[in-house]
């Protein structure tokens, strides 16, 4: 078995080995991965953090030693904290960081992969917040453009939207609307719900397809178009522009008691 590690700001998994092929989702700075199949030019990886598989450019790939690899999934994980900023690379070269990069072996505002050195002055998460603060890290995504596939403020889908806001605050979700509606304790009634919760919506076949956090005063965070808050009530979102429902309620999720 291989492993490897992204030390690029954000890199595409797609679900061909294809640069034409559609991005399922992606590989954001300091995630690092099995390698499972190699080929010329693409390798099908595994995320260590959520199981998620994909095709990822063989240039977009720092391998690591299975021993490196055991520590990163050991080690306690630091999350940059800033929209965008910027760190640097052995002394020298800047390079862009975006909010939920990961970094590895990091202390005291430095750390290292292999022989590159890096150094980071911003914002950093490295710890489980209490539920409240799931609405602050939800905002600072207000108004990110939607993106399939997308897991930064450059670009989001919604169910990349509320994994990162969960991974931010120290707790784990599945990558897919689909399969984080598997997580967590159902509640039977929206008045029993509390801010950071979640709200799931099928389409008409019945399939789970969207996901929100919901933050009080009957409303809902979500990326939809772009990241933005609605109106929700028992027959789902309401937009307010368009004045009408926009995604069908399915259920109500708590993940955090």
């Amino acid at each position: 078995m291989q492993f490897g590690i992204c030390l690029l700001n954000i890199a595409p998994l797609r679900k061909e080995a294809n640069d034409r092929s559609e991005m399922v989702s992606q590989v954001l700075f300091g995630e690092h991965f099995e390698i499972i199949n190699v080929q010329k030019k693409w390798s099908f990886i595994k995320l260590a953090y959520d199981h998620y598989e994909g095709w990822i450019d063989n240039k977009q790939i720092e391998p690591v030693s299975e021993n490196e690899f055991c520590s990163l999934n050991s080690s306690i994980p630091h999350y940059s904290g800033e929209l965008v900023d910027f760190l640097s690379i052995n002394n020298s070269q800047p390079a862009i960081l975006s909010l939920g990069a990961k970094l590895p072996n990091y202390h005291q505002k430095k750390f290292s992969v292999n022989q590159q050195k890096f150094s980071f002055d911003g914002a950093v998460f490295n710890i489980q917040l209490n539920k409240k603060y799931l609405i602050n890290i939800a905002f600072m995504y207000l108004n990110t453009p939607y993106l399939w596939g997308g897991k930064t403020p450059f670009g989001i889908d919604c169910s990349g939207f509320t994994q990162m806001v969960y991974k931010l605050c120290g707790y784990y979700l599945d990558r897919d609307a689909s399969q984080q509606a598997k997580q967590g304790e159902v509640l039977n009634f929206l008045e029993e719900s509390e801010p950071g919760d979640l709200a799931f919506f099928d389409n008409e076949e019945g399939n789970i397809v969207h996901v929100g956090i919901l933050i009080g005063n009957e409303q809902i965070i979500h990326a939809s178009g772009k990241v933005r808050i609605d109106f929700i009530d028992h027959s789902g979102i309401f937009n307010k522009e368009a004045k009408n429902h926009t995604h069908k309620l399915r259920l109500i999720k708590r993940i955090i008691s």
